[in-house]
């Protein structure tokens, strides 16, 4: 399975992605965790430390491990993606929570289609490319 993945480029970046994802995703919802629970923010404000701390935490390994790029010139870009998911999630945030669920469990749930579209920006930001074969 591996090799058939490494034979598409888009696909084994992807998998990789996901990969490294999980880790960053994990560091991410725990800041958010510590600084919502622990350190007395409100829900929405404590996305703001957890992002910015996740940004250069991700961009470390998207970069390196997922993307290959090295050094620091694509960084403005991949902010200005992480800012474009953080003003998603925040608003999807308060969505969740008007209709009823606790905060801790609205993020949760919005896990997984943040880390798609943080994907699809990321990509852009570090390749100048959508994923998959498109270009801007």
């Amino acid at each position: 399975m591996i090799a058939r993945l490494r034979a598409r480029p888009d696909l084994w970046r992807f998998a990789k992605f996901l990969a490294v994802g999980v880790l960053n995703t994990a560091f991410g919802y725990v800041a958010w965790f510590v600084f919502y629970r622990f350190l007395g923010f409100s829900p929405g404000a404590a996305l703001v430390p957890s992002y910015a701390l996740g940004v250069l935490w991700n961009y470390l390994t998207h970069a390196r491990l997922v993307f290959g790029a090295g050094g620091i010139a694509r960084l403005p870009q991949y902010v200005a993606a992480y800012l474009a998911v953080l003003g998603a999630n925040m608003a999807a945030m308060r969505g969740l929570i008007v209709l009823g669920l606790v905060p801790a469990l609205a993020q949760a749930l919005l896990l997984v289609p943040m880390a798609a579209l943080a994907f699809v920006l990321v990509s852009l930001a570090l390749t100048g490319r959508l994923p998959f074969g498109r270009t801007r």
